[in-house]
């Protein structure tokens, strides 16, 4: 299904029945990865989740967005689809459970316009994290070389050279990206969430994959002292998808939660 938010062409899935509960996606992902979630969850609840602005389906957004504007893009999408919704689950992956952090963090009940009695953060992202001494290295090496193709010319004379530097130096995701979705992608990482962290006040379920290299099962944890209401379930040997790499363990973990039987 399509929809058209803010002049956007969004695609979004829509199934089941009852309770609505919202899916948001990762980072470079798509609401498709979902698949197993949607058929699990629509047996007890109406579920939708949608392509983000600049993955999947979904039209690219026209100029660089940081995490408040994929927030005020989720409340569009709900106040578009479901304007009579009172009350609204939400579930997100990675960068989704970013989105919903801040969102639930700044946003009260009437500004919504409707209440979150549950959330659901899967292997999330929102705790900044400390570059290792690898990674360290790796940004002053092209902050230097960056300099050199500046102060030389030679970024002026050929523009695609610190492009190419970035993708060189840049992480799988930054590489892939175009350069507004890379530009985006800058301004969402080096966001700390954790000062809204203690403002999500409603039951929180924290499922996190014990081999997570991405969101670190420290940044679960972390998140669970944060949250006053939060508790967290871990998968072994789950890594930062772990709604994929164990997905009996994980629908039964959101079973118990959600109060859906297997």
């Amino acid at each position: 299904m399509f929809t058209e938010i803010d002049g956007l062409k969004i695609n979004y899935r829509d199934e089941g029945q009852g309770d609505l509960l919202i899916l948001l996606h990762g980072w470079g992902s798509n609401v498709d990865l979902f698949d197993g979630v949607f058929k699990f969850a629509s047996k007890k609840y109406h579920v939708v989740g949608m392509d983000m602005p600049g993955f999947g389906k979904s039209d690219e957004p026209t100029e660089p967005w940081e995490v408040s504007d994929f927030v005020e893009f989720v409340i569009k999408f709900v106040k578009q689809l479901f304007p009579e919704e009172k009350e609204i689950m939400f579930l997100g992956h990675s960068m989704g459970g970013r989105v919903i952090i801040k969102m639930l963090g700044t946003k009260t009940e009437d500004e919504l316009g409707f209440k979150v009695p549950r959330a659901i953060l899967t292997d999330s992202a929102g705790i900044k994290p400390i570059p290792s001494g690898k990674q360290s290295s790796k940004t002053k090496r092209y902050k230097f070389y960056k300099g050199v193709l500046t102060k030389t010319g030679i970024a002026k004379a050929f523009p695609g050279t610190i492009e190419a530097l970035q993708k060189k130096f840049g992480s799988a995701d930054y590489a892939a990206a175009s350069p507004i979705m890379r530009a985006s992608l800058v301004k969402v990482v080096n966001e700390d969430l954790a000062p809204y962290m203690p403002k999500l006040t409603m039951p929180v379920l924290l499922i996190w994959g014990d081999q997570d290299t991405a969101t670190p099962l420290s940044d679960g944890q972390q998140m669970e002292k944060l949250m006053p209401d939060a508790g967290l379930a871990v998968i072994p040997g789950a890594g930062h998808y772990s709604f994929l790499d164990n997905q009996y363990m994980y629908n039964k973990i959101l079973g118990s939660f959600l109060h859906i039987e297997m």
